[in-house]
Formats: C-alpha cells, sequence, structure tokens
C-alpha cells in the first residue's frame, strides 16, 4: 500500500484546525459520525459557547475561510490527486441534511456537543436549528474545474482572497477553498500543510506556528507522513511527551520575544533573584519607583 493511502489525512487536517482555532469556543472532530445512519463526515467544526480563553487570534489572523464561522462547520475533504466532483459536493449536501437532523434532535433534547449517544430520529415533526447555524466546506488541493463546467454558468463566484470561492450546489452555497491557490502566510499553514503543491507544503511546514500540544503533535505526524521522520505517538500521553520534546528543540530557534510573547509580566520575571531583576536598569529609575514607594506608604 502507497504511503498516499496510508496518510490519515482528514484526521491530519482536523488536528491542523483544531489548533489554528485555539482559544475560539469551537471543538474540532475528524471522521465524524452522522448517526441516523452510518456515515461519516470528514471534518466538524461545532461552536461550544463562550471561550475561557484571555486571547483569541482576531479573524483577520485565522485561517483563510475560517474568518465567520458558524454554529456548525462540515468540512468535505480531498487530499492529495482526489478530485472534488460533483458527486462529492451532492454527497456534502447529503451530509448536512443528516448532520442538521442530528444537530436538531440533540438541541431539542439538550445532549451536550460531541455527546455520541446515539439518537433516533423522532415519529412526530420537531424543530430544525435555523440554516443559518450551519455552513458547509469543499476543500480541496486543485481547483475543481470538472465540477464546475458541470454546474450552472456563474455557480462558482470568485472572493476578493485567493483560493476562496462562492459555490452554489443545488439549493445549497458552499464555501470551496482550493488549498494550492492560497496566499503564502503563515494563517495559512495549516491549510498549506496539505497542498499538494511541494513548494507550498515545505513553506506552510516552515512556517507552521503550534498553539497547543495538539499542533506540535501535528507538526510531527506531517514530518512523519511526508518526510518519514519522527515516531507515530499512540497515546495521549505519548502525544503529550512527543510534544514538549519538539518544543524544547523548537523553542530556541525563536527570537525572545517571541518566546515571551502572551506571558504577563511576573510569568517573565519568575526564578529571577532580586539583583537579577534590577540589572540593567537606570539607577535613576530605581530610585524613582523607591521613592514613590515610599511617598504611597
Amino acid at each position: 500500500m502507497s504511503r498516499e493511502k496510508r496518510t490519515p489525512w482528514h484526521e491530519l487536517l482536523g488536528k491542523a484546525l483544531a489548533d489554528a482555532l485555539i482559544g475560539l469556543p469551537y471543538r474540532v472532530s475528524s471522521e465524524e459520525e452522522l448517526a441516523l445512519r452510518s456515515q461519516r463526515l470528514d471534518v466538524l467544526i461545532i461552536e461550544q459557547g463562550p471561550s475561557p480563553e484571555q486571547t483569541i487570534a482576531p479573524p483577520e489572523e485565522r485561517p483563510d475561510g475560517l474568518e465567520d464561522l458558524a454554529a456548525h462547520n462540515l468540512l468535505s475533504f480531498k487530499a492529495g490527486g482526489e478530485p472534488f466532483d460533483v458527486w462529492a459536493a451532492e454527497e456534502l449536501n447529503s451530509h448536512y441534511v443528516t448532520y442538521r437532523k442530528l444537530a436538531s434532535i440533540r438541541a431539542l433534547r439538550h445532549l451536550p456537543a460531541g455527546d455520541e449517544t446515539p439518537v433516533a430520529e423522532p415519529r412526530k415533526a420537531y424543530p430544525l436549528l435555523p440554516v443559518e447555524d450551519f455552513r458547509s466546506y469543499a476543500i480541496a488541493t486543485r481547483f475543481p474545474r470538472k465540477l464546475v463546467k458541470q454546474l450552472p454558468p456563474g455557480s462558482c463566484q470568485k472572493t476578493a482572497k485567493a483560493g476562496i470561492y462562492h459555490l452554489r450546489v443545488g439549493t445549497r452555497d458552499l464555501r470551496l477553498v482550493v488549498i494550492n491557490q492560497l496566499e503564502l502566510h503563515p494563517r495559512n499553514a495549516p491549510w498549506g500543510l496539505f497542498a499538494t503543491d511541494e513548494a507550498h507544503w515545505r513553506a506552510a511546514f516552515r512556517s507552521y506556528r503550534p498553539r497547543s500540544d495538539l499542533g506540535a503533535h501535528l507538526h510531527n505526524l506531517i514530518a512523519h507522513h511526508r518526510f518519514g521522520e519522527g515516531k507515530m505517538a499512540h497515546t495521549y500521553e505519548d502525544m503529550k511527551r512527543e510534544a514538549r520534546d519538539w518544543l524544547k528543540t523548537y523553542l530556541p530557534q525563536l527570537d525572545p520575544e517571541e518566546r515571551l510573547e502572551g506571558l504577563d509580566p511576573e510569568a517573565r520575571l519568575k526564578g529571577l533573584d532580586s539583583e537579577a531583576r534590577l540589572k540593567g536598569l537606570d539607577p535613576d529609575v530605581i530610585e524613582a519607583w523607591l521613592k514613590k514607594q515610599r511617598s504611597d506608604h
């Protein structure tokens, strides 16, 4: 079996997006079971309420196409040479119908997001969640020319961002993300890791900045699948240990300012004795501070 067939692209993309959306109130899963009947969605991003994080990346720093996530975001991803064709688009629309029912039933029964308890469709009519709560993403490495030719004229429209398109398939609007066409920018590295253009994915690999242990783990997995380097972590503890080891080798590459980014002043000074804290300060500044402390007390 070829390396291409062994590579768990859906799982890797799920990890990349989970790391890219750290701090946002969303849960990302891959190979999501749509349990009204057995069928799996490549990646699912669900809003989970207010974020506990103090700092959240503004929309313009998120990967292109993910600036305005809905409450429920369904992603269908065609990796490598696999084409995103009419069948794939219709399948995504079918997933939307099934998942909207499933999410509506879970909401009706007050089941939390991520609850994998099987649900049965009620015999009586039930309210569906608003259509505005759902967005479907068609993720392709190359532009799906064959698909666009098979759709009515005007069904595919460019947006202001390279590689992002509005796509109309049937009665549904999809957001088409063409990875190979995206701007080469660090914010797009989570997408770029999955490009088929070698220069593109290598640039993304170099510029990728993990935001969590999960991201560090993903970086190692990509190295394993792209270069045959690194080891596969089989448990969560393996993943955390692997991530810490990777960070130890990665941190020395950063500038001091980048290493300290996000830390409050007290955390930056932790471990320094009084002399080390005062070293380099202008004596006049120290004296002025002491004078102020005396006057305040």
